[in-house]
């Protein structure tokens, strides 16, 4: 199927039936599962991957003398190096917690802020050959400072820095390979490209999210 000439055409949700599933490690963040699916025609495959609980992450724009974007550096142990983020988190807290619920409690966990304005900016699935994880990046602007809280930041949290960047030296970074973190650097591109159409592009933060119609979006 071409999506030439079709405005609508996009990602298409259809689960294919699961014969079997097996557990290889109950991790504290994600599982290792194994599973046997049928694609009809093309046979029974067997495919291990990572079940993840999901993520939000936030793109925070503000207005000074240029359009400047927030990001945060962080120590990630698996890659081993410090990273340019924005503010991200795990669905985490609880079946009832909307999408957008998460996202602003992150922000007030990693950042003290909260925002005045949102939308969502985009969707994606990290690596959708690996991991069923999908992450929805919200786009908050006119930030102003949370209520402190008795969230105290643990690990590699209590080590982050933040950082007002011109989005424009951002995107930058970005394209000269200075930044690496999917999120952050998808939702930096995002935002600029979202930006030069005077925000047109951004949806309602009751949009669905095609790849979690478990969660409520907000």
């Amino acid at each position: 199927m071409s999506a030439t000439g079709s405005p609508a055409w996009g990602d298409e949700l259809a689960p294919r039936p699961v014969l079997a599933e097996r557990t290889i490690h109950d991790g504290r963040v994600f599982d290792l599962v194994s599973r046997d699916v049928d694609l009809g025609e093309a046979g029974v495959v067997t495919r291990e991957f990572t079940r993840h609980p999901g993520a939000v992450a936030v793109v925070v724009l503000r207005e000074r003398a240029s359009l400047e974007v927030l990001l945060l550096r962080q120590y990630r142990v698996p890659v081993g190096a410090y990273l340019w983020e924005i503010p991200a988190g795990l669905l985490d807290g609880g079946a009832e917690e909307t999408l957008l619920l998460a996202a602003q409690r992150e922000l007030a966990e990693e950042a003290d802020l909260v925002a005045r304005r949102w939308d969502v900016l985009v969707d994606f699935a990290t690596t959708p050959g690996a991991t069923d994880e999908a992450i929805r990046v919200f786009l908050a602007r006119d930030p102003q400072a949370a209520l402190r809280s008795d969230f105290v930041r643990e690990g590699e949290e209590s080590e982050i820095e933040l950082a007002w960047v011109p989005l424009a030296e951002a995107v930058e970074a970005v394209l000269a390979g200075r930044m690496h973190s999917p999120s952050a650097t998808l939702g930096v591109l995002a935002a600029a490209a979202s930006e030069r159409t005077g925000f047109t592009s951004l949806r309602d933060v009751s949009a669905p999210f095609v790849l979690r119609p478990d969660r409520t979006p907000a």
